[in-house]
């Protein structure tokens, strides 16, 4: 019965109609400015530690609320259109809030999140929100004083209290690490989450992996004068003082390039960028390369789910060259017994056959998992050895 009441309590307010609309505007302004803001969401996930409980409070404390706040204003700004029918009075409200909503997602998505980012659009979905507040709770001075300091908090915690770049498809930030035996390292940052190390030792040192990615290209395999496609940006260092290959990176942030030069090699990126989603461009491209690296994270442990499946793993080995090799980047246990990490090495090796699992971390919860696989083959079913059927010999020998 009380959560029926807060759904319907927009239809049982009976007086003052303005006022607690003014006072559902303050809120949910409030609550958005300042509660949707990065630093904010940094703190609740940071203070709670645990994602799951994270996202409750999140959803429990910001989310929510503002969508029950706003959810009353049809409702009770229905009873202002006392010269209509109580059908044509709704109607009203509702097309009118049917327009804003429409213009409202157009314009975030298109205009302000794509040119200014997203702590921009938070920011002025917060102020609008003022705005709506100042309309209905009348012109005067206190009115004014608390939307002005609300517009501080909001502009303050987006724009100033944060130290990141916001594009429309991430937040960027670049942040001092410690790193036994580097010269004053630093971390790439993608959505609070560690995409690249570098440091100012001559030659820079790198993340463990990616130096890893290189032994196997240079020392591995030999490569030279070779086309090495990375699936994912990062912070570019792939290619970072590498002259001896070609190598085109591929992301789907078009502003990527410019704020890892500036911010974090601070130095000019080395090889070709193309702004393409991964899976729309080995789809497409008509090019083929040597070796396609994979290095693509939604966050700091998952990779982007349409990137995950057999499809997208048989794109990628549709741009390779007969001989080459792709080697994907994956962050899984190290003991590989999660469901996640079983299902993803087999998905890839239901296309690559069977595929080189390298652990980077053994001791920790989580590690970087290095997956190289050749162009071979489609992969043939296994047998299984057994006393009754051994035929280790006769395979051995079909194997040389």
């Amino acid at each position: 019965m009380r959560w029926r009441s807060a759904i319907t309590r927009g239809a049982t307010v009976d007086r003052d109609y303005l006022a607690v609309v003014a006072r559902n505007f303050l809120i949910a302004a409030l609550l958005t400015g300042v509660g949707l803001a990065g630093v904010s969401v940094d703190l609740i996930f940071d203070t709670l530690g645990v994602p799951a409980l994270g996202y409750l409070v999140f959803v429990g404390a910001v989310l929510c609320p503002v969508a029950w706040l706003l959810g009353q204003t049809v409702p009770i700004l229905t009873n202002l259109f006392a010269h209509q029918r109580a059908g044509a009075a709704s109607g009203n409200a509702l097309a009118g809030s049917t327009l804003g909503s429409f213009l409202g997602s157009l314009l975030l998505s298109l205009v302000i999140m794509q040119w200014l980012g997203v702590s921009a659009a938070v920011a002025c979905c917060g102020l609008l929100l003022l705005a709506g507040y100042l309309i209905t709770a009348g012109r005067n001075w206190r009115a004014g004083s608390v939307a002005a300091l609300g517009s501080v908090l909001t502009l303050g915690t987006n724009l100033w209290l944060r130290p990141v770049v916001d594009t429309a498809y991430a937040s960027y930030a670049v942040v001092p690490v410690e790193l036994a035996g580097s010269i004053n390292p630093r971390a790439f940052k993608n959505n609070n989450s560690v995409a690249s190390l570098v440091d100012e030792s001559e030659p820079p040192h790198h993340a463990r992996y990616v130096d890893h990615i290189r032994a196997i290209l240079l020392d591995g395999l030999g490569y030279r004068g070779r086309e090495i496609l990375v699936l994912g940006a990062g912070g570019f260092t792939l290619s970072q003082r590498e002259p001896a290959n070609r190598y085109t990176y591929v992301d789907i942030d078009p502003a990527i390039r410019q704020i890892a030069e500036q911010r974090f090699l601070r130095e000019p990126a080395q090889g070709e960028f193309i702004a393409d989603d991964a899976r729309r461009f080995v789809r497409r491209s008509e090019r083929n390369f040597d070796a396609v690296v994979v290095d693509v994270f939604s966050s700091h442990t998952a990779i982007p789910a349409h990137l995950a499946t057999r499809e997208f793993w048989q794109d990628a080995r549709r741009v390779l060259r007969a001989d080459g090799v792709l080697i994907a980047n994956l962050i899984l246990d190290p003991q590989l017994a999660t469901p996640y990490a079983r299902n993803m090495l087999a998905t890839i090796e239901s296309v690559c056959g069977r595929c080189a699992v390298e652990v980077l971390q053994r001791q920790q919860a989580l590690s970087n998992v290095v997956v190289s696989c050749r162009n071979a083959s489609p992969p043939q079913p296994a047998s299984v050895y057994t006393d009754e059927r051994n035929a280790t010999d006769f395979d051995l020998a079909r194997s040389r």
